[in-house]
């Protein structure tokens, strides 16, 4: 057992990494945007998200691990937890992009409560931090035909462009109740709209304050 457990952590984390890698895949136009660069490989690395920088002595082998323990988690309380999830982790494992010296694109995953269960996905985000670059939703449990469209292509397509933030630094995305209207919106899903909702407080919950917001302040900053 002691001889092994080392190498059974190594395969974990090789397959947890090589479904990491599938799911990027997935995000609508990652490839385009990767061939843009010049086809530069994604990084990837463990945020601290408090900090909004990388973490000191966790390395993406060792996450699983660390968010074993409760230690590394902290808990919401209810105006926090817009998204519906209880506790969030102290540390993720995100994907960057470089053009130079800059960040160009960041793969952030998120998660949230949805009508039916927990939704997860990837988001994509621009080099300004306030733009869309697209979602895949990898995980969820919202009814067919109705909430589980968010699996859907097409509207996941819809998020590409559309802007986080006004000018004034409020959060402004949402997904509309019907069609989606300038650039905050994206479209609401017919039938659909706790799911909706849900969406929209997952993605305003993970671009926050207790969410990415350290880190994307810090990447406009150009000290990521």
């Amino acid at each position: 057992t002691v001889i092994l457990r080392p190498i059974q952590t190594e395969n974990r984390a090789a397959e947890q990494q090589a479904r990491l890698e599938a799911l990027i895949a997935a995000v609508p136009g990652i490839s385009d945007l990767i061939a843009a660069s010049g086809g530069d490989a994604l990084s990837t690395v463990v945020i601290d998200l408090d900090r909004g920088a990388a973490a000191a002595d966790i390395t993406p082998e060792m996450l699983e691990t660390a968010l074993s323990d409760q230690v590394n988690w902290t808990a919401l309380s209810a105006a926090e937890d817009m998204a519906g999830v209880g506790n969030r982790p102290n540390f993720a494992q995100i994907y960057l992009l470089r053009s130079g010296d800059e960040v160009s694109l960041a793969i952030l995953p998120i998660v949230g409560s949805g009508y039916n269960g927990r939704i997860q996905a990837l988001l994509a985000l621009d080099g300004d931090m306030r733009t869309l670059a697209g979602i895949a939703i990898t995980e969820q449990t919202e009814t067919p035909g109705l909430g589980a469209r968010i699996e859907e292509p097409l509207w996941q397509r819809s998020f590409a462009g559309k802007q986080l933030f006004d000018d004034n630094g409020a959060t402004r995305f949402s997904v509309a109740r019907g069609s989606g209207r300038g650039d905050f919106e994206v479209d609401g899903i017919t039938g659909a709209t706790r799911t909706s909702n849900a969406v929209t407080n997952m993605v305003r919950f993970w671009v926050g304050p207790k969410g990415y917001g350290p880190l994307m302040a810090a990447i406009r900053r150009g000290e990521f």
